[in-house]
């Protein structure tokens, strides 16, 4: 793994999308298209605004996926994530393909399965991640499926994931918060070939504490990036605030 401090979250953002737009050209140069795993959140504000700004990506090769979204929300909704990957990305860069999760399915298992197959026909390249202020990566909430090799299931969201959603404004309640979700799994995200994992903010310092930190564990679920070869972590400086510095180093 992988870990880059940088000043601020802008700095952040521009750095990984800098990253994101070699790893999608090398893809394309490498097999003729790039199949993506975009994450979403205000995390994510500075990155996606970068890369959907990178000059010399062809979009038009370019397949992808999200990590996750509500059940029972109508894509129409101001938290719904569908909305929010087409506002943020397919509007802007109109890639060849979204394969988007209908979290207000009739069968959200169903739904798992449909989406799934797309996914799991050929390798990812890249996966966009971020890390929830409870350490949990997509909504593997913890303690985490570590175990499951489908490549989405529906799970049940943690009150300290579904205050995260109030907390930045999605929400006007923690009631109107969702219970369930449709989340990409853990195995699934580490079978991308590269993992680009985007956390600012003072508010996930703990979390990103303990998922480098720690042992690897479901109580921690991005801890399970470490083991994987190819991730690299950006962080701002509030972000890595309880780092070892000795470990990690500046930048």
């Amino acid at each position: 793994m992988e870990v880059r401090t940088f000043g601020t979250k802008l700095e952040l953002g521009r750095a990984a999308a800098k990253r994101a737009a070699a790893a999608i050209g090398a893809a394309i140069a490498r097999g003729g298209e790039a199949r993506l795993i975009a994450a979403t959140g205000a995390s994510q504000f500075e990155f996606l605004d970068s890369l959907t700004r990178a000059p010399d990506i062809d979009w038009g090769r370019v397949e992808m996926f999200h990590l996750d979204e509500y059940v029972g929300l109508p894509d129409a909704h101001p938290a719904s994530f569908r909305r929010y990957l087409r506002e943020r990305i397919v509007e802007r860069v109109s890639p060849r393909a979204f394969h988007f999760l209908a979290g207000d399915a009739a069968d959200p298992a169903a739904e798992c399965r449909r989406v799934g197959a797309l996914l799991a026909r050929t390798p990812i390249d890249v996966a966009f991640v971020g890390i929830g202020e409870n350490g949990h990566l997509a909504f593997n909430d913890p303690p985490a499926d570590f175990e499951t090799e489908e490549p989405y299931l529906v799970v049940a969201l943690d009150e300290a994931c579904r205050r995260q959603q109030l907390g930045e404004g999605w929400f006007a309640t923690l009631d109107d918060v969702p219970r369930h979700a449709i989340s990409m799994s853990a195995r699934q995200i580490l079978k991308a070939r590269e993992i680009l994992c985007v956390v600012p903010d003072a508010r996930k310092a703990q979390a990103v504490r303990d998922c480098l930190e720690e042992a690897v564990s479901p109580l921690h679920p991005a801890s399970i990036l470490r083991t994987h070869a190819a991730t690299t972590v950006f962080l701002d400086r509030d972000s890595a605030a309880l780092l070892e510095p000795a470990k990690w180093g500046s930048r």
